[in-house]
C-alpha cells in the first residue's frame, strides 16, 4: 500500500500481516479514486478517520493539505499500525489517536467526550467491518452527534451491496459510487433536519 497523492505520494504505508482479519485497509485504487473526488475539500481540513485500521484515509488527508486528523479504532494492532504509517508520512502534524470500541453503541458518545470542547470536523471517513450494519449504525450516531460541521462531508464505506439510507437525521446522500466489491457513500447536510 502506498500514499496516492499530496507530500507523502509514494511512500509506503505498513498493513496487516497477510491472514489478519481485524484489519481490512482500503485498497490504493479505491482511496485515489475517493481523493480524486474529494480533492478540492481536503486543503486547511479537519478530518475524523472512524474504524480507522492502518489510518491510511487521515494519512493521506494529511498528505493531500488537511491540517488536523483523529483516529480511533478498537484494535491496538491498528493504533500502532497508525502510529508507524504517521512517522512515516506525516511526522509533525496535529494528530490524536484514540482506542475506542465504536461499536458500542455509545461508542461515537464516548469518543466525543475525548475530544477539545466544540471540535468538529469538515470530513469524516467510516469504514467499519463490512456486513455488521456497523455503517448504518455508525452514521446514525454521528448524525445525532454534532462532529461534521454544516458544510462537512461523511463518507462511508461498506460492500456495494450494503443498503445504506438516503437520509439520516440532518444528512443526505448526495452520491454512491462503487469500485470492485467496495462502495462509497457521501453524505452531506440538508437545509432542515429530516424527522
Amino acid at each position: 500500500m502506498r500514499i496516492t497523492g499530496g507530500t507523502a505520494r509514494g511512500r509506503s504505508i505498513s498493513g496487516p500481516k497477510p491472514g489478519c482479519t481485524l484489519i481490512r485497509p482500503t485498497s490504493d485504487r479505491v482511496r485515489e479514486a475517493l481523493f480524486n473526488i474529494i480533492g478540492a475539500e481536503l486543503p486547511g481540513s479537519t478530518v475524523l478517520d472512524l474504524y480507522a485500521g492502518t489510518g491510511a484515509f487521515g494519512v493521506e488527508a494529511l498528505s493531500r493539505g488537511a491540517i488536523a486528523a483523529v483516529f480511533a479504532d478498537v484494535s491496538k494492532l491498528a493504533l500502532q499500525l497508525i502510529q508507524d504509517n504517521l512517522s512515516r508520512c506525516a511526522a509533525g502534524a496535529n494528530t490524536a489517536l484514540l482506542h475506542i470500541d465504536l461499536a458500542r453503541p455509545d461508542g461515537i458518545v464516548r469518543l466525543h467526550s475525548r475530544l477539545p470542547v466544540g471540535m468538529r470536523f469538515d470530513l469524516i471517513f467510516l469504514d467499519p467491518p463490512y456486513e455488521k450494519n456497523l455503517a448504518a449504525t455508525t452514521l446514525a450516531a454521528v448524525a445525532h452527534s454534532g462532529l461534521l460541521k454544516e458544510s462537512g462531508l461523511l463518507i462511508a464505506e461498506e460492500r456495494k451491496n450494503a443498503r445504506l439510507p438516503e437520509h439520516c437525521s440532518s444528512l443526505r446522500l448526495s452520491d454512491q459510487r462503487s469500485y470492485g466489491e467496495t462502495g462509497l457513500w457521501f453524505y452531506r447536510h440538508t437545509e432542515e433536519a429530516e424527522q
